[in-house]
Formats: structure tokens, C-alpha cells, sequence
């Protein structure tokens, strides 16, 4: 399986010829689907679903199809079952990826803002994706994509949650609203804290092969 991080929260899937795409947002390159067979959208937030952006990819590719909670399949009425509605406790194939759906809500943002839906994925049993959640999926993963930022988090949750998660490999997710300067200082951070994670950024358009 080749990853490829995309913009801020976004990253492609690629194996034997498919291509799985999660959470192409508004903050997110628009060649994030080209070539996509599926796609998957942990929640509505524009960061992480743009609702032009995938119904141009789907009117574009009659074959796509699209996994992600209830709140998103509403905006994208009109294509039947290729718009799939899934929740904590799922699975399915998406472009030959099996994929298992952890979690049910957003993290805590203020408790002034309503929580909304937030379902992570984990992908052929090997990587997680999930979402704006520091959900725990109940089994080992050996790749993490760690939300290392976000308006609902602090530095400590996240390097905790890499101990909760114990992955082999851990790469930031959710970087978009980070400089230079941020992201260093996290990976400072993570690596003294976690180093069994190997944590590692991934610039946008770079892809690593795993094992």
C-alpha cells in the first residue's frame, strides 16, 4: 500500500491499482481525487468535505463511490447507493481496501458548539484515519495519521493519545493551520515523549510505501 499525504487532512490510498481517498476538504488540493475509485469523509466540517468538489467527482466518475456519515450523505442526495451511510461498528470494501469504521462524535471544540458526527476509518487493518477525534480504535494499528492540531485540542492530548494508539508509525494529519516554526515544535515534542511512534510529517504530495 502506497500513502500519499495530501493538504491538511487529506491522504490517498493506493494498492494494486485503486486508489482510496479520505477526507478531500476544502483545505485540500483539488487533484486530491483524480484517479480516485473511492472515498471516505470522517465528518461535514469544510476541512475535511467540500461538497462541490466531490459532486464534480462524482458526476465526473459514474464508478466513485462514497462511504461517510449520515450529516454528509444528506448534502449529496441523488446517487442512490453510491453515497453509503456508515457508523461505529461497520465494515466494508471500498475500491478492494477493507475498512473499519471507530467513533461517533467530533471532539470537544467548546462546550458551546454542538458535537456532530465523526466516524474514523481504519484501512485493511494497518492505518488510521481518525478524523477530528482522538477516538482509541480498539485494535493495533501500525500507521496513525495523527491530528498533531486543531482548535479542539492541546499538545498533550495528542502525544497521549499516540500512547493510547501505540502505533509503529505515526504521521501528521491535520497540519494545515501550522508554519513552519509549529510544526517543528510539535515534532520536538512527539519524538521526546513518543519515540516508538516515529513520527514523521509528510510535505503534501509526498507518499511513503508501507510494509
Amino acid at each position: 500500500m502506497r500513502l500519499t499525504k495530501m493538504g491538511h487532512a487529506c491522504v490517498r490510498l493506493e494498492k494494486d491499482g485503486q486508489v482510496l481517498v479520505i477526507d478531500p476538504g476544502g483545505l485540500t488540493e483539488e487533484s486530491a481525487l483524480d484517479g480516485a475509485d473511492a472515498v471516505l469523509v470522517t465528518h461535514e466540517h469544510f476541512d475535511h468535505f467540500e461538497e462541490e468538489r466531490l459532486r464534480r467527482a462524482l458526476d465526473g466518475n459514474p464508478a466513485l463511490r462514497l462511504w461517510t456519515v449520515g450529516a454528509v450523505a444528506r448534502q449529496l442526495p441523488g446517487y442512490g447507493d453510491r453515497v453509503a451511510v456508515v457508523g461505529h461498528g461497520d465494515t466494508f470494501t471500498a475500491a478492494g481496501f477493507e475498512v473499519e469504521a471507530h467513533g461517533e462524535l467530533h471532539a470537544v471544540i467548546h462546550p458551546a458548539v454542538p458535537r456532530i458526527a465523526n466516524t474514523g476509518f481504519v484501512v485493511d487493518g494497518s492505518v488510521f484515519h481518525p478524523g477530528d477525534a482522538l477516538t482509541v480504535p480498539g485494535r493495533p494499528v501500525e500507521t496513525l495519521l495523527l491530528p498533531v492540531h486543531a482548535p479542539w485540542s492541546k499538545a498533550s492530548e495528542v502525544i497521549d493519545y499516540v500512547g493510547e494508539v501505540k502505533p509503529q508509525r505515526a504521521f501528521a494529519l491535520h497540519d494545515g493551520l501550522l508554519q513552519d516554526v509549529g510544526l517543528a515544535v510539535y515534532a520536538r515534542l512527539i519524538d521526546a515523549v513518543q519515540p516508538d511512534a516515529h513520527y514523521r510529517r509528510l510535505a503534501p504530495g509526498e507518499g511513503v510505501d508501507l510494509a
